[in-house]
């Protein structure tokens, strides 16, 4: 493995924890929009206060690490990307600061009718954002993203393969949050409310599956370069995911749920790392390879040894956080 591959590899495990990890965060928004009125949604809704309450601000670690990544080791790459998909990089950034903004003040509205505005502010960026950021992949994955110049900063994101993208990325994030949330209903004891996430996560990961590989075939004439990825040396992930899917539903409908949150995390690990080994060798698809697109090496190598440095200093503290968060008994106020 050349350095800068094993460069491009730890910035793309960045890519795949925060698709992991703020993915099953922002899938919350999901069921928090569709949980119905004050009353007969208050119980999910405290739900997922208490599921993502300690978690959620630090989730975008990943997001800010993948970031810096970007554009310190490819900083080209990364320049054409912001230069083209401005549009789409300003609205999920807008989501995420109205969704922080609105997670926040909800808990301390003074009048119910804020309340409601900043829960509806709150579930809807939870599904901007995702899109968004869906969008912004399917761009560079389209080879829509010059190296020089500006792409068209409406078709660059506005085109089959970017909208596939995004609705593909609400709806793993809505099955991972789904099943994370069933799981801690169960634990808490909250039997119907269990029954109902696991019911609506069933139809979401049904769904979803079905849009992931329907587009396999627009995707192919829209995006000849990442599909050939894709039916080649990405095909054991895809399969991979489908079958991990697959299990994940199957356990769910067998109520098995702690080994569902495994297997649903394997599933959209695997189909985000299909993307990345389809889309392989490129930075941006048909544009840049990652061998052309590196740094100096001197600042390749200072990277791998932060990485290594926050492998020892972050990751632990962060695994012992979401330790805690998944043993914690959920009581009702």
């Amino acid at each position: 493995m050349t350095l800068q591959t094993a460069v491009a590899a730890a910035l793309f495990v960045g890519v795949v924890a925060y698709a992991l990890f703020g993915g099953a965060d922002f899938g919350s928004g999901f069921y928090d929009l569709t949980a119905g009125g004050s009353r007969r949604g208050a119980e999910l809704r405290t739900l997922v206060d208490h599921s993502i309450g300690p978690v959620w601000e630090a989730n975008h670690v990943w997001l800010i690490y993948v970031l810096v990544m970007w554009w310190t080791g490819f900083p080209e790459s990364f320049a054409a990307a912001m230069n083209t998909l401005i549009l789409p990089m300003l609205f999920a950034l807008l989501g995420i600061v109205l969704r922080g903004s609105a997670f926040a003040f909800r808990k301390f509205a003074p009048t119910m009718s804020q309340a409601r505005l900043y829960g509806a502010v709150f579930a809807g960026s939870s599904l901007i954002t995702p899109f968004f950021l869906g969008t912004v992949a399917g761009a560079i994955a389209s080879g829509r993203v010059p190296a020089e110049g500006r792409g068209d900063l409406w078709t660059s994101w506005l085109n089959p393969t970017s909208i596939l993208g995004g609705i593909i990325a609400v709806g793993t994030c809505a099955f991972l949050g789904g099943v994370f949330l069933t799981a801690d209903a169960d634990r808490g004891g909250r039997t119907a409310l269990a029954e109902s996430l696991r019911r609506r996560t069933m139809v979401v990961g049904v769904g979803t599956g079905v849009v992931v590989f329907a587009a396999l075939v627009p995707i192919a004439e829209d995006s000849p370069t990442l599909a050939a990825g894709l039916e080649g040396r990405a095909a054991p992930l895809i399969v991979a995911s489908a079958l991990a899917g697959a299990g994940t539903l199957a356990l769910l409908f067998r109520r098995l749920y702690s080994p569902a949150r495994v297997t649903a995390v394997v599933a959209v690990a695997s189909v985000i790392t299909g993307w990345g080994v389809g889309q392989y060798p490129w930075l941006l698809v048909d544009q840049v390879r990652i061998a052309d697109g590196a740094g100096a090496d001197a600042t390749l190598v200072g990277l791998l040894v932060v990485v290594g440095l926050a492998a020892v200093l972050v990751v632990p503290p962060l695994a012992y956080l979401f330790r805690l968060t998944q043993t914690q008994e959920w009581t009702r106020d």
